[in-house]
């Protein structure tokens, strides 16, 4: 078991970023007309408002609570808010945010399994995807009573501190021995869903992530240009 837990939480994580890394620039580089969401809307757009900014707008608060809280040092707010009060905040906040965006997302999947429109149109990589998404977000909210159960904040540190680790190239797993399986699991299947990342339609979050940059563009300078047509 040594061994398999220093793989999984030590090398894996590495082979799954490298995937995802590389694996999103070969495909924008070699299949740029597969980089698309594969919307349904326009096959039917009942019920599609609600399920999709459920699930859009809890996914992107997770992964940002997840990105800042797993990798802030513990010394930047430290003199501000305790270990025990940002997991306190963090299970309110991220609690909420997963009930939001497991309520969207369990419609999506509804929706794509009982429409036939929608089904007949639907890939197998569609429908997998959802569901590692809706499992990922099913253990994350039973590690809810875990955390409970682990208020003073211990539990939130040793996590942050692997992850900030493995940033760092500096992995160290031995921390993560004692915790209870939600955990494990949950992070496992998380570093799985960067794995698969580049080879499913998740690669159009790229997109929305350069949408922003599009923002801050410098103004386009447009000059009309007389026509010298022939009288």
């Amino acid at each position: 078991m040594s061994a398999v837990h220093n793989f999984l939480f030590v090398v894996y994580p590495y082979i799954c970023l490298s995937v995802f890394l590389m694996g999103s620039l070969a495909r924008f580089d070699r299949d740029q007309f597969t980089w698309k969401s594969d919307s349904s809307q326009m096959l039917r757009s009942r019920g599609m408002k609600w399920a999709s900014n459920l699930f859009h707008v809890g996914i992107l608060f997770l992964f940002v609570g997840h990105a800042v809280g797993m990798l802030t040092p513990h010394f930047f707010y430290g003199h501000v808010i305790s270990a025990a009060q940002k997991q306190m905040l963090a299970m309110v906040a991220g609690g909420i945010a997963g009930l939001v965006c497991f309520v969207g997302l369990s419609m999506l999947i509804w929706r794509r399994h009982t429409d036939p429109r929608i089904r007949l149109t639907s890939h197998k990589t569609d429908l997998a995807v959802l569901w590692i998404l809706w499992i990922q977000l099913s253990l994350g909210l039973i590690t809810l009573p875990y955390s409970f159960s682990h208020s003073d904040g211990s539990v939130m540190l040793v996590l942050a501190d692997w992850a900030q680790r493995i940033v760092t190239l500096n992995p160290d797993a031995s921390a993560l021995v004692p915790l209870d399986w939600p955990y494990k699991v949950h992070m496992v299947l998380g570093m799985t869903i960067f794995l698969l990342f580049p080879f499913s339609r998740l690669v159009h979050v790229w997109s929305g992530l350069a949408s922003v940059a599009y923002v801050f563009r410098p103004y386009q300078v447009v000059r009309s240009r007389r026509l010298n047509l022939p009288k």
